[in-house]
């Protein structure tokens, strides 16, 4: 008897821009619809599915196109301006035959922000991607593009980090301290997806409305290595999608005014080391920038666990940089809300924007595409005869590698192909990331679903 596999329900549908959107050329739209043209279709297909099936309760990058093997998107010239074809879509996207119209608008940013990387950052010249300052360039530009950058406003927009793989308690808390941050008039930035990501949005909707703060901002910045495994949750209301991880990590620190990383795995460590590195950078010594570590009284051997890897890697100084605040919410947005008011004092007195940090410097090792291949991950420098934060831009990016291998497609396809990456470096190093990569492991943060595998191999521990 053959075995033979429901597929869930799906519907066909023609819909205009609502948001997020305004035009396209035809050359624009004859790229999005050319397979042949630098796989943007594929790449479109990919992140408009993902998009159509927010809220996934799945990390597996390949599981929504199983689910939905005949789905297609098709972006059409009209007279009046663009249609977007939709064939075989996740009926969960649609009420009555109406897409819902905060997945439409994703729809049409994910439409926006290919259709403008492709032609405008990567094909247009004007910006010279292999200097600092050009990169930072491409960065504000997308941000513009997507106009999420507001001006004539105090600054007010906490970006909050954190794993997608949390348990219950560790959500819980997340909502908390968004509804904390939500009362003080906070907005709300993270990487848009579940878990940590979608807790602080929930949390400050509730506040917001008590507040009577009717225009909030949540904002979700994504890639395209990453939305497919973590599909957008449903609070966020302005999408960008960045080309890659590095350029992703350059807008939360730019476009934020604070940081509060939650409990989670390889991906929020990377955004630490990230963070660490840049300013315990020599010329960002004097930049304020609030950053704090928190979670629920159960998380606090979880953080034990982080500082004592900082402080081993990165040396004592790194502990100046971040406050650890346990099980107090209330405190987390008292703590982000002061520090929040030494950054516009500071940005004040060097006339520099409240809505895009010019004055943060960033080293182009923490800028330039990492591309974790068996030979790139073998390659970094693991050891402590550098300056420190090219030891930390390494260090995130070993961890960038192992966020690829978990979740990403071309990282995966790179595992089963090559086997796990190894990774070498300094033997006390070593010891401390492989204990720390064994407690994500034991504490099912690598994953949600399935047995883990692990896609490296740490060497000299």
């Amino acid at each position: 008897m053959t075995e033979t596999t429901t597929l869930p329900p799906t519907c066909n549908a023609r819909i205009s821009p609502r948001g997020g959107l305004d035009i396209l050329s035809r050359e624009e739209v004859a790229r999005l619809q050319t397979a042949s043209s630098g796989g943007l279709r594929e790449l479109l297909r990919r992140c408009a599915l993902a998009v159509l099936t927010t809220d996934a309760d799945s990390d597996d990058p390949r599981a929504a196109a199983l689910r939905y093997p005949d789905f297609d998107i098709e972006v059409q010239q009209q007279d009046r301006g663009i249609k977007i074809e939709l064939t075989a879509a996740p009926a969960t996207a649609f009420v009555e035959g109406e897409i819902i119209r905060g997945i439409a608008e994703n729809l049409f940013a994910v439409v926006r922000d290919i259709a403008y990387n492709a032609n405008e950052v990567h094909g247009s010249g004007r910006f010279d991607l292999g200097t600092g300052s050009g990169l930072t360039s491409a960065v504000f530009e997308i941000l513009r593009n997507a106009r999420v950058m507001k001006s004539f406003q105090d600054p007010n927009l906490v970006v909050c980090w954190g794993g997608h793989s949390i348990n219950r308690d560790e959500y819980l808390y997340t909502k908390k301290v968004g509804y904390q941050l939500g009362l003080r008039g906070m907005d709300i930035c993270t990487g848009c997806g579940p878990g940590a990501m979608k807790g602080p949005m929930k949390g400050a909707t509730i506040a917001h409305a008590k507040q009577r703060q009717w225009k909030p901002r949540y904002i979700g910045i994504t890639e395209p290595g990453i939305i497919a495994a973590e599909s957008p949750n449903p609070i966020v209301n302005q999408l960008v999608i960045m080309p890659d991880i590095e350029k992703r990590l350059e807008a939360f620190v730019r476009l934020g005014h604070g940081i509060i990383v939650f409990p989670g795995g390889v991906g929020t460590a990377e955004e630490i080391l990230f963070l660490l590195g840049v300013l315990m950078h020599p010329e960002n010594r004097e930049l304020p920038f609030p950053f704090v570590l928190t979670g629920p009284a159960q998380s606090a051997a979880y953080f034990e666990r982080i500082d004592q890897f900082l402080r081993l890697t990165l040396g004592e100084a790194a502990t100046s940089r971040y406050r650890i605040i346990i099980d107090d919410p209330a405190e987390v947005a008292r703590e982000m809300k002061a520090g929040i008011r030494k950054v516009r004092e500071f940005r004040l007195k060097e006339q520099d924007a409240f809505f895009f940090n010019w004055s943060l410097h960033l080293p182009l090792e923490f800028q330039h595409p990492f591309v974790p291949t068996h030979a790139a991950m073998r390659g970094l420098n693991l050891h402590r005869d550098q300056p420190v934060h090219l030891l930390a831009a390494d260090l995130r990016r070993a961890f960038s590698g192992i966020v690829a291998g978990n979740v990403k497609v071309e990282g995966m396809r790179e595992i089963e192909q090559h086997g796990p990456f190894d990774i070498d470096g300094d033997p006390e190093i070593m010891r401390a990331l492989d204990a720390l990569l064994a407690d994500f492991v034991q504490q099912r943060r690598m994953k949600i679903e399935g047995t883990y595998k692990p896609c490296y191999r740490v060497l000299g521990a």
